[in-house]
C-alpha cells in the first residue's frame, strides 16, 4: 500500500471510528489505537502537503451530533484536547509552555479527566438557559430538557452569591458506577443489550428523547471550565473554586502544580486512587492556570496549546482462558474471541475478549487453560495482552490454532496477500455475510430503508423470506403482517420504505451493492464516469483505471465483482424492480463554469452546500473537496475553515463570496 493509499485508508477509518464513538456510542477500537492511527495520519500528511484536505480527521473535532435534536452554535468553539500516554510527552508539553512564555513563571492546574459526555451550560442571571453537547466543536445538540433532570446541575443559582450576569460553564455528564451497574442489571433482566461502559451509558441516556428516562438513570455532572465576557479572575483554578461556591459540582481533587515533579506526583497518586472513585476516570488533564497565559499560548486548529490530557494505561486482570470462538462479519472477515472465567476489570465483569487475528494468537502462544492477562485499553474493549506462562501445568489444554474453516458454513478460510485477517470466501451462502450485505444495502448512507433493522433482517432471513438484497423487492404486506394481521401497520410502513428506495440515485445504489473497497465517494466517482450500470459491467480493468482517483486495487475489485454471475443476476433483478441503474440526466443551465474545479467552504444563506454542488455541476463545473493548484476558485461562505483559507492564500486561489458566485452564473442572489 502506497503512502497516498494509506492516507486515504486512515482518513476513512478514523471518520468511521469517530462516528461509532460519538454518534453510535459503540466503539470498535480503544483510545490508544485510535490515537496511534491519528498520529500516523498526521505524520503522513506532513510529508504529503499536496494531499491536504480540510475534511481530514486531523483537521476537525470528532462529532457526536444527533439530528433528532436542534443544533445550536457554540459562542466559544468547544475543542478537544491533545493527549498522550507517555510521561516524556508530558515533559515536552511542560517545556514547550515554558519556552513559549519566554521563561515567565506559570502554574499548571492538575485535574481528573472524567470519562463521560462533554457539555456546555449557559447561565443568565443565575438561571440555566441552555445545555448543549460538544457536537463538532462549532455546534452541538440542544439537550436542555434532559440536562434539567440531572440533580447535580443547578437550575437556579442562589441569590446570596455574586456571579456574572451571564457565563458558560463546561463539564462532563457522567453515569456513576452504581447507576451503571443497576442499569445493566435491569437491561439484562429485560434481555436488552448491555452498555459497554459508563461513558456509553451516559451518552446514550443524555441523547434519549424521553426526559423521564434520563431522570430515572441518575446521571451526574462535574464542571471544569468557566467562560464568558466577565469572568471573575484570571486564574482558572480560582474561577472553579468560585463556581463551586455558586453551587456547581466541581471536583475537590484539583491541584496547582509548580513543577514537573509535582505533576508526576499527581499522576502517580491518581493512577491508583482513581479506582476508589464513584465515577469513571481515564486520565489527568493539565491546564496552564493563568487565563492571560492561555490566551498568549493560543490554539491549534483542533486543540488548545495550553492544555493536554495524560491518559492512564489500561487496568489489567488475570483470569483463565476456557475457549476460543469465531465470529464472521459482513465482508467474510473471521474474528477470534476469547472466552474466559469471569473477572472484574475497570468496574465491570469481563467474560469475553478480542484476540484480533491469527498473528496475535500465534504471538501469544495461547493454550486452552492458560492464565491470561486482560486489559481494557481506553476502558472499552477487553483484549488479551499477555500469558502467564509460569502458571502452566502438565494438564494444560491444546494449543490454540486459528480456525481452518468457517464456523458458520464450513467453507475453508483464505488469507489474502497483505491482509491480517482470514476470510470466508463463501459470500453466496454464508449466513452472516448474506445478512450483512442486506444490512449494508438498507443503511442510511446506502438505500436508507429506515423501517428495517438488523433484528428484522435476521427474522426475515431465518423465515426464508430473503437471501439477497433483490429479495427485498418481492416482499409483500401479507408476508410481513402475520396470519392475524397483527403487524399490519408496520408491514405497510416497511413495504412503503422499500418502494421509496427505488428512487434513490444511482450513486447510492452502486455504494449499496457492497462491492469491496467501494465507499460512498468511490461509488459516486465511478457512477458519474460511466453513467449507468451496463457501462460499468462491461468495463475492462484498463477502462476502470482511466477513472480519476481509482487505483489498481479498487479497479480489480469492481471488475471482478461484475464478472460473478450471481452479482449479474442481482443487478438484473434490481433493475427489473425499478431500482435506479443510471445517472439521471442533469439539466444543463449553462457553461459558465465549464472546465473549472471549485471547492466549497463555509456556510451559506441562499443555498445549502449540496445545492451549490448541484448548481456547479449544472453549469459545467466540477466539485472538489480539497484545494490544489488546479482549483479555479473557492466558493467562500461564513465560518470558512482557517486551514483551508491559508491553503488558498498560499496557492493564490481566488476566494469568491456567495453573492459574487451567483452573479457569475447569472442568477440573482
Amino acid at each position: 500500500m502506497s503512502e497516498e493509499e494509506r492516507i486515504a485508508f486512515l482518513r476513512k477509518e478514523l471518520h468511521r471510528h469517530n462516528y461509532l464513538y460519538y454518534v453510535k456510542n459503540s466503539p470498535e477500537i480503544d483510545d490508544e489505537t485510535f490515537d496511534r492511527f491519528m498520529h500516523e495520519l498526521q505524520e503522513l500528511e506532513a510529508r504529503h502537503t499536496d494531499l491536504f484536505d480540510a475534511n481530514s480527521p486531523t483537521q476537525r473535532v470528532g462529532s457526536d451530533l444527533n439530528h433528532d435534536f436542534k443544533q445550536v452554535a457554540h459562542r466559544y468553539p468547544m475543542l478537544s484536547l491533545g493527549n498522550t500516554y507517555n510521561r516524556g510527552e508530558v515533559a515536552e508539553f511542560y517545556n514547550r509552555v515554558s519556552t513559549s512564555l519566554n521563561g515567565e513563571p506559570f502554574e499548571i492546574c492538575c485535574e481528573l479527566k472524567f470519562d463521560g459526555l462533554s457539555i456546555s451550560l449557559w447561565y443568565e442571571k443565575g438561571q440555566l438557559i441552555r445545555g448543549v453537547t460538544r457536537g463538532d466543536g462549532i455546534q452541538g445538540d440542544d439537550v436542555t430538557d434532559n440536562v434539567r433532570t440531572i440533580q447535580s446541575i443547578p437550575l437556579q443559582l442562589s441569590h446570596d452569591v455574586n456571579y456574572p450576569e451571564e457565563f458558560e460553564i463546561r463539564g462532563e455528564i457522567l453515569m456513576p458506577w452504581m447507576s451503571f451497574e443497576a442499569l445493566n442489571e435491569e437491561r439484562a433482566k429485560n434481555e436488552e443489550p448491555l452498555f459497554a461502559n459508563p461513558r456509553n451509558a451516559a451518552s446514550g441516556t443524555l441523547k434519549s428523547k424521553n426526559s423521564r428516562t434520563v431522570a430515572k438513570r441518575k446521571l451526574d455532572a462535574y464542571l471544569y471550565y468557566l467562560l464568558g465576557p466577565e469572568i471573575p479572575t484570571t486564574s482558572h483554578y480560582a474561577n472553579m473554586k468560585m463556581a463551586a461556591e455558586w453551587g456547581f459540582k466541581v471536583s475537590k481533587h484539583t491541584k496547582l502544580a509548580h513543577s514537573l515533579e509535582e505533576i508526576y506526583d499527581f499522576i502517580d497518586y491518581w493512577d491508583i486512587e482513581r479506582k476508589n472513585l464513584p465515577v469513571a476516570t481515564d486520565g489527568i488533564v493539565l491546564k496552564v492556570d493563568s487565563l492571560k497565559q492561555q490566551q498568549q499560548l493560543g490554539f491549534t486548529a483542533k486543540s488548545p496549546r495550553w492544555a493536554i490530557a495524560y491518559k492512564f494505561r489500561a487496568e489489567k486482570a488475570r483470569t483463565k482462558l476456557t475457549e476460543v470462538t469465531y465470529q464472521v462479519g459482513r465482508t467474510g472477515a473471521v474474528t477470534p474471541v476469547a472466552v474466559m472465567e469471569p473477572v472484574q476489570l475497570a468496574g465491570t465483569i469481563v467474560k469475553r475478549a478480542s484476540l484480533h487475528n491469527a498473528d496475535i494468537i500465534s504471538k501469544l502462544d495461547l493454550h486452552i487453560g492458560d492464565y491470561v492477562y486482560v486489559e481494557k485499553a481506553g476502558e472499552i474493549i477487553p483484549q488479551i495482552v499477555d500469558v502467564d506462562k509460569s502458571a502452566r501445568t502438565s494438564d494444560l489444554g491444546q494449543k490454540v490454532c486459528f480456525a481452518a474453516t468457517c464456523p458458520e458454513c464450513g467453507t475453508t478460510l483464505v488469507r489474502y496477500e497483505g491482509e491480517a485477517a482470514y476470510y470466508c470466501p463463501n459470500d453466496t451462502a454464508c449466513p452472516p455475510q448474506l445478512k450483512g450485505k442486506i444490512e449494508h444495502y438498507i443503511s442510511r448512507d446506502a438505500m436508507n430503508i429506515d423501517s428495517l433493522g438488523p433484528e428484522t433482517i435476521d427474522d426475515y432471513f431465518e423465515r426464508g423470506l430473503i437471501r439477497t438484497v433483490a429479495d427485498l423487492y418481492k416482499l409483500t404486506i401479507s408476508d410481513l403482517a402475520g396470519a392475524d394481521k397483527g403487524r399490519l401497520i408496520s408491514a405497510q410502513k416497511i413495504i412503503g420504505a422499500i418502494e421509496k428506495s427505488k428512487q434513490q440515485p444511482f450513486e447510492r445504489v452502486l455504494f449499496a451493492l457492497g462491492i469491496r473497497f467501494v465507499g460512498k465517494v468511490v461509488a459516486q466517482t465511478i457512477a458519474r464516469h460511466f453513467n449507468n450500470i451496463n457501462s460499468i459491467e462491461s468495463a475492462t480493468l484498463e477502462d476502470m483505471l482511466q477513472v480519476e482517483g481509482i487505483g489498481p486495487v479498487i479497479a480489480q475489485s469492481v471488475v471482478a465483482w461484475f464478472k460473478e454471475s450471481r452479482n449479474k443476476e442481482t443487478i438484473e433483478r434490481l433493475q427489473s424492480n425499478g431500482v435506479q441503474m443510471a445517472i439521471k440526466k442533469r439539466e444543463s443551465l449553462g457553461e459558465e463554469l465549464k472546465g473549472k474545479t471549485i471547492v466549497i467552504s463555509g456556510t451559506f444563506s441562499t443555498h445549502s452546500r449540496e445545492e451549490y454542488k448541484t448548481i456547479i455541476e449544472n453549469h459545467g463545473g466540477k466539485n472538489a473537496s480539497s484545494i490544489s493548484k488546479n482549483t479555479a476558485f473557492v466558493l467562500m461562505g461564513e465560518k470558512m475553515g482557517a486551514s483551508k483559507r491559508q491553503k488558498a492564500e498560499t496557492l493564490n486561489i481566488p476566494l469568491i463570496t456567495e453573492e459574487e458566485f451567483l452573479k457569475i452564473i447569472r442568477k440573482n442572489p
